[in-house]
């Protein structure tokens, strides 16, 4: 479990193969093989790492369902170290599970804040509800408003200079957690949480992910 709460940006030295080698160092201090770093929000389980960097498995799956896809060799990410029992909780409880990815359709200055709009399919959209909390690339977010095509949430200058959201524009895929108290409230209200098919464009890979996993033996 992750609070949402960036520790540190790490970047991306390589992807491909099945695996996905990240350069860090904050996360690194007392990393052990095994643990879970969340990287942009997903959780993933170190298999190697050195001073320098770690290396961890990717399943075509979660490619499938994130934006992995969209990295390369010097990208920016976000890193969490899993929960502990005497972390502060200071966002909220992220599961490092993505529900799948919402595209940045415009950010608008408001004060010293950005408004960020996210567009977002039906199923995710039905989790989401305003004065909520929102994983984005595993930044825990309150949202600020919400629609049937999209919501809106608030950056304060912190979190725009100590994420990856200080280089995201228009158009950019970003990794979406629904709260996962709210999943099981669905769930039990209404007998399942799985989402209509036609709500389910995830379940078809993208063009750009069908060939990201082509290319990179995944």
């Amino acid at each position: 479990m992750f609070t949402g709460i960036i520790e540190e940006l790490g970047t991306v030295e390589r992807i491909g193969g099945g695996s996905l080698v990240i350069g860090a160092k904050k996360v690194l201090t007392d990393v052990e093989v095994g643990d879970s770093i969340a990287v942009n929000g997903i959780c993933l389980t170190v298999t190697s790492f050195d001073s320098r960097h770690f290396t961890a498995d990717v399943m075509p799956e979660t490619v499938r369902r994130t934006s992995l896809a969209e990295l390369r060799q010097g990208s920016p990410v976000n890193l969490e170290r899993a929960l502990t029992l005497s972390s502060r909780l200071g966002g909220h409880i992220v599961s490092g599970h993505i529900d799948g990815t919402g595209t940045i359709v415009s950010m608008k200055e408001e004060g010293n804040a950005i408004l960020m709009k996210v567009a977002a399919d039906a199923a995710i959209l039905r989790g989401i509800v305003e004065k909520g909390s929102v994983a984005l690339d595993g930044i825990s977010l309150t949202v600020a408003a919400v629609t049937d095509k999209d919501f809106t949430v608030s950056l304060i200058p912190h979190s725009r200079e100590v994420t990856n959201l200080g280089t995201k524009k228009k158009g950019s895929l970003l990794n979406i957690e629904n709260d996962i108290i709210g999943k099981y409230i669905e769930k039990m209200m209404q007998g399942s949480y799985l989402p209509d098919s036609e709500d389910k464009p995830q379940k078809a890979a993208s063009k750009l992910t069908r060939a990201f996993l082509l290319e990179n033996g995944f």
